[in-house]
């Protein structure tokens, strides 16, 4: 049985690949509009370009599970949480610096992945995603109940993290930086022995095991690479906020992440990216619509609140029906990469 294609990267699909030098000056274009985000942008966008970032680095963990190795997982915010709650305690009682709590946030969220990647060693589909829900409800207990560690429900404050003496602005390009480079790293793995065989172990377990693949490793590595992904996403966001409390990593949250991945095209770094945008800046939009058709005098913003929700929904549904590979779908039609070979359906 074949997966469905538009679940493959391009080089695994059929799609033709992308021009290197059309690559390599999106990537140039990249960097130059998030170094330059500060200089032209205000308060408000700096902080919307640190929280995409954040949600970049997340997705695209994510996806290198659920995409790329085809492990459905539902308990990714939970990770996040290791790695800021991780993070959050070294700097508190330590005064660790902010690489260190990074490495921290990730070592912790790969060992507590490869713990909760154990039950996709046997089980696939809905009962692996049920699995990593108990992951996700598990975490977030401990969270909440172990208050003498975690603060509880009250959570746990961080002073204001100043960087070399830049403020929010030095802060934000250390974050930048840390999505680039992980979003890099992550675009490299699937050119390596270990990130072929998640594809491979994705396809057909058995028949990568036919040929030499160790499939029970393949599947805790790929847990384990998504979740210190998840625990450096979760180490900047307790820097970003200054507050690490339960309520920031529950399942919605979880299915935002998985909402990113499926909107921006499973199976691809690009598709995280535009994903992560999409996710991040979609619900900001719709609430700048409603307020803008608010009466004076009449409070039909918050009647009309509800419908954001609704619409944001409805939005995601169709993308599904009509692009059902994403966002990186259009992308590759705008550039004239089509699919030469036909989407098969999985029986």
């Amino acid at each position: 049985m074949t997966a469905p294609s538009q679940s493959l990267p391009a080089a695994a699909s059929g799609t033709k690949p992308l021009d290197p030098r059309i690559e390599t000056i999106s990537w140039i274009l990249l960097v130059l509009v998030m170094i330059s985000v500060p200089v032209w942008g205000s308060i408000y966008a700096v902080y919307m370009a640190c929280l995409i970032s954040i949600n970049v680095i997340a997705t695209v963990g994510l996806n290198i599970t659920v995409g790329y190795a085809g492990l459905l997982s539902i308990g990714h915010s939970a990770f996040l949480g290791v790695g800021a709650y991780a993070s959050a305690l070294m700097w508190l009682h330590l005064g660790t610096p902010l690489a260190v709590n990074l490495v921290i946030g990730a070592v912790a969220a790969f060992a507590i992945g490869l713990v909760f990647g154990i039950p996709a060693l046997r089980i696939k589909g809905v009962y692996l995603a049920i699995a990593t829900l108990a992951a996700q409800y598990s975490l977030y207990f401990v969270f909440q109940q172990w208050t003498s560690v975690t603060g509880g429900d009250r959570g746990l404050s961080l002073p204001k993290i100043d960087v070399f003496g830049f403020g929010d602005t030095g802060f934000y390009y250390v974050v930048a930086f840390v999505a680039l480079i992980a979003t890099l790293a992550a675009r490299n793995l699937f050119r390596t022995r270990i990130g072929r065989s998640f594809i491979a172990v994705r396809e057909k377990d058995y028949a990568a095991q036919v040929l030499g693949i160790n499939v029970v490793s393949t599947k805790l590595i790929a847990f384990g690479i998504g979740a210190a992904y998840a625990g450096i996403a979760g180490a900047l966001l307790a820097a970003f906020l200054r507050i690490v409390n339960p309520d920031q990593f529950t399942l919605v949250s979880s299915v935002f992440f998985l909402a990113a991945v499926v909107v921006g095209g499973r199976g691809s770094i690009l598709g995280s990216i535009l994903g992560a945008l999409f996710m991040t800046l979609m619900p900001e939009f719709l609430r700048e619509i409603i307020a803008l058709v608010s009466i004076e005098g009449a409070d039909l913003a918050s009647l009309l609140s509800p419908l954001r929700e609704i619409i944001f929904g409805s939005l995601i549904v169709l993308f599904l029906i009509f692009e059902p590979r994403g966002l990186v779908g259009f992308v590759d039609r705008a550039l004239g990469r089509s699919e030469n070979v036909e989407a098969r359906q999985e029986h």
